[in-house]
């Protein structure tokens, strides 16, 4: 009798091959074309995979008031009538940008390597709107190729055909079920005043308990008050935290700063990341260091503020995006001009229903 496992394995190395027979055709095809300025997207599994919903890369709250007060064939009629007229730049819209721009630096120096980000446009818009949505792509000069546009169906199937690594909606049920995919993912809302960014170098910043790391931690504060979560973090700081929702897309971005450091580029790295959580260095820091160094990864800054508000100090950080568990963190960073998205994920979610600064609107 043959081995179930020997089987398996020749399946996998026979779609494998496939799979590259495809690409090789594929690229085989586009080289036979006329050269073309525009570089080609990366294949899914070498690329960072970011997937943004239409309504994070683009301002469209007016079109969406539109379809919820006229209904669809309204709503279908009016983005053709105006297809020519570009969408304005939503919240999303200057960490796509950013990741553009280490795009541009990573192909200067590894011109054949498809280890970059991919942007992916992922939305249940109809097919009729793809048209304006491509036009205003190409007016502001996005380099987003893939689009995912699913008639009204839910796109959080797609994603994981998609490979994605990051999932940014304004659909809070959307992300909530993507996180449950195991997929990163968060809740983007509109900052009116935002900080001016750099346009040179792409700034994330995260926060610590339910994002990067699992909630184990939160719950221990939260049941038990804070001398006994001091207690434990001593006792168990040699231990790993387990994973958050975030950790992969801090990996993803780790395995492309690397690419710099290899260059000895570490001091003008085009990414820059940032842990700010509401943790005590002496108290409690210690293990989330530790942690990130057992995962092989870190951070390229750590402000740990004691329960201060994050605000200020998000402030002058200037990320393209903070991501963080708590809506009343959320707040305190958008007061001040910082782009945040939520992280709805661990205990957190019971204890603070916080409303937003914006009411969240229906994806569309």
């Amino acid at each position: 009798m043959q081995d179930p496992n020997a089987e398996d394995a020749v399946g996998r190395l026979s779609h494998d091959s496939s799979e590259e027979n495809d690409w090789a055709a594929a690229k085989a095809f586009f080289d036979s074309l006329k050269t073309t300025t525009k570089p080609r997207p990366p294949k899914p599994k070498n690329a960072v995979t970011i997937a943004v919903s239409s309504r994070t890369l683009f301002n469209m709250v007016k079109e969406r008031k539109l379809y919820e007060e006229e209904g669809l064939e309204r709503y279908v009629s009016y983005q053709l009538e105006h297809e020519d007229q570009p969408f304005t730049p939503g919240v999303a819209f200057p960490f796509v940008k950013a990741l553009m721009v280490v795009n541009a630096r990573l192909r200067e120096l590894y011109p054949d390597s498809e280890e970059l980000f991919d942007i992916v446009l992922m939305t249940n818009n109809h097919a009729q709107v793809g048209v304006r949505l491509i036009n205003s792509i190409n007016h502001y000069g996005l380099s987003i190729e893939r689009f995912c546009m699913t008639g009204g169906e839910s796109p959080i199937g797609y994603l994981k055909a998609y490979m994605t690594n990051l999932y940014l909606s304004k659909d809070s049920q959307k992300v909530q079920q993507a996180i449950e995919e195991g997929i990163a993912a968060a809740t983007m809302f509109t900052c009116d005043n935002e900080n001016k960014l750099s346009d040179t170098q792409l700034r994330v910043a995260f926060d610590g308990d339910a994002v990067l790391f699992s909630d184990e931690s939160e719950i221990i504060v939260k049941k038990h008050g804070l001398d006994t979560f001091f207690q434990h973090e001593k006792e168990f700081e040699n231990k790993p935290l387990a994973q958050g929702p975030l950790k992969c897309f801090l990996e993803a971005l780790g395995k492309l700063q690397r690419k710099f450091y290899a260059k000895n580029l570490r001091i003008t790295c085009p990414i820059r990341t940032y842990l700010v959580t509401a943790r005590s260095a002496a108290s409690a820091g210690a293990r989330v260091l530790k942690t990130l160094r057992s995962w092989g990864l870190e951070v390229d800054e750590a402000l740990f503020l004691a329960g201060a508000p994050k605000g200020p100090l998000l402030q002058k950080i200037r990320p393209h995006i903070f991501f963080d568990d708590q809506m009343f963190h959320i707040e305190g960073a958008q007061e001040l001009g910082t782009i945040a998205a939520h992280v709805p994920y661990g205990i957190g979610q019971k204890y603070h229903k916080s409303k937003p600064l914006k009411p969240k609107e229906a994806e569309k």
